[in-house]
């Protein structure tokens, strides 16, 4: 994937971050040949195997695709600190994940809508912004959308032990269904073969990929890669440039209509409060000056939370397929809830924490094995990202805080359970040879265990939220309150994180965020002499 090298002196919108969201969103914008659009992405292209490959993008984890956060000690987690991997490349999370498609429950979506007060997030909203993303070649649903950027498929050969998966599964009284992303994703929960973004050679589908690839030679398209977002530049009130560093050089380009955080819910509210939008108190503490005062600005930090694992040993050897984690599990830890919480995933190899690792003595090789990995969508336990100093050099401190509530605990506690009976079932048994990982263990260890193997699921979210009370930070068309001409779109957005892994609903929120943009320039009373002196220049 080629890329600009010479930057203009401004453009009409400039994203910065080049993630799931930022591709959509500058990609889309391009497609009008008299906006100019900057995108600016701290990572290289990605055009490597690691991000080509589904089977292998673990790789792609520490790696220098990833930004390698960790959290502070979190005393849920036994003080551990927990690794926070994020993408650092075109494409961001979509080009060095694990390729699970997972769109999100109806109430995720109605909680949107309820917050916002915008029916435009809504599920029905959802669903045909959806339709139009897709292009879907599984089985025809209403729900499903075609001829759309994304390719979205099933492994067409799983590994075999996904079979006796379903069926134990489906024997607890978790539905086996098709898709997962269609009518199952209204109700109780299901279990599935998980959708993946593959394309028919078996190539990821990134949003780099997928939106932006299609628009680059474009005259109007411009995008830095090794670009390092600094902070945007407020003048008056109003967004006006950004300040970013390139091959050691620090410079300032100019937007015309608006400026478009797409950053991630990490490095989202720290440019944000490095150009003084935050708290205002914790700003001063810093000498920063305060430009806009919003308190929720780094606050509402939330991600799924993965436990590694409940570890089985196969009895004869089975390689990993596809993208190593083809099944997956949507249920809930109380039947009273009005949706699923819980989402297990299949992960072929024996997945340990540091500490779980070592002391089950689990084997390298990951044909020998597979983990049911227990996972909460629905955390309690909230977090938030701190600036350590004034100057962008300087890291943040991320304080997850997982596992704070005993609600989390006890819906994990559930979810060991529910994996380590389905894999211990009659319908595993021509797969299982034992169970390695963690055994039957008295009440206090399982708990240890669990604070000693939970982590995250990838899924950093909520940090700079869309809503209506005191804390949020964008309103529902995604612009920053109290500063013109700055909106956020990635998934820092969130008010709270999605029912189901991050991609699809980080996609949508770039497709809607385009949506607003293009939907504000033509309403400009001046649009057409804007875009004639904009084409001129």
């Amino acid at each position: 994937m080629s890329v600009t090298e010479s930057p203009r002196e401004d453009y009409d919108v400039i994203v910065c971050g080049g993630g799931s969201a930022g591709c959509v969103v500058a990609g889309r914008l391009a497609a009008d040949p008299d906006l100019r659009v900057l995108l600016l992405e701290a990572g290289g292209t990605g055009d490597t195997p690691e991000v080509r490959d589904p089977t292998i993008w673990m790789r792609n984890i520490g790696s220098e695709r990833d930004w390698g956060f960790a959290s502070e000690p979190c005393p849920g987690l036994n003080g551990r600190r927990a690794p926070l991997p994020m993408g650092r490349v075109l494409g961001g999370g979509s080009a060095v994940n694990g390729l699970v498609w997972a769109r999100g429950h109806r109430a995720d979506f109605d909680l949107w809508e309820a917050e916002t007060g915008d029916a435009g997030w809504g599920y029905e909203a959802a669903v045909e912004i959806y339709k139009r993303m897709e292009d879907w070649d599984g089985p025809d649903s209403s729900l499903r959308g075609r001829g759309g950027p994304m390719r979205i498929t099933r492994p067409k050969d799983p590994i075999p032990v996904t079979h006796g998966l379903l069926a134990a599964s489906a024997a607890l009284g978790i539905p086996e269904v098709a898709d997962h992303n269609a009518e199952a994703m209204e109700g109780d929960g299901c279990c599935a073969i998980a959708n993946v973004n593959v394309d028919s050679d078996g190539v990821r589908v990134s949003t780099a990929s997928a939106y932006l690839r299609p628009k680059l030679g474009r005259p109007n398209l411009t995008v830095l890669t090794g670009a390092m977002t600094r902070r945007v530049v407020i003048e008056n009130g109003r967004a006006a440039a950004v300040e970013f560093e390139l091959d050691g050089a620090v410079r300032t380009v100019r937007a015309r209509h608006e400026i478009v955080l797409s950053l991630g819910a990490i490095n989202t509210p720290k440019t944000l409060m490095l150009s003084g939008i935050g708290d205002a108190a914790t700003l001063g503490e810093l000498g920063l000056p305060v430009v806009q005062h919003l308190p929720g600005v780094g606050q509402n930090f939330q991600d799924h939370i993965l436990v590694a694992g409940c570890v089985f040993k196969y009895r004869e050897p089975a390689a990993p397929r596809n993208n190593s984690a083809e099944f997956t599990i949507f249920c809930k830890s109380e039947a009273a809830l009005p949706c699923p919480d819980l989402q297990p995933i299949l992960e072929e190899c024996a997945f340990g924490s540091e500490i779980t690792r070592p002391a089950y003595g689990l084997p390298v090789d990951p044909s020998t094995c597979f983990t049911l990995a227990p996972g909460l969508i629905r955390p309690k336990s909230r977090g938030h990202v701190a600036l350590t100093g004034a100057r962008p050099e300087d890291p943040v401190r991320i304080h997850a805080n997982f596992l704070s509530e005993e609600a989390d605990v006890r819906a994990l506690l559930r979810c060991i359970e529910i994996c380590r009976e389905i894999g211990n079932s009659e319908a595993l048994r021509p797969f299982v040879k034992r169970e390695l990982m963690p055994g039957p263990l008295s009440a206090a260890d399982m708990l240890t265990f669990l604070r000693n193997a939970a982590g995250t699921y990838f899924h950093q979210t909520c940090t700079a939220k869309m809503g209506r009370d005191a804390m949020s930070v964008v309103d529902g068309a995604l612009k920053v309150y109290g500063v013109e001409g700055l909106r956020v779109a990635d998934g820092s957005v969130m008010p709270a994180v999605a029912g189901g892994n991050t991609m699809a609903p980080c996609v949508l929120i770039g497709e809607r965020a385009a949506d607003l943009i293009a939907r504000d320039l033509a309403s400009t009373t001046d649009f057409a002499s804007w875009r004639r002196q904009g084409a001129a220049a």
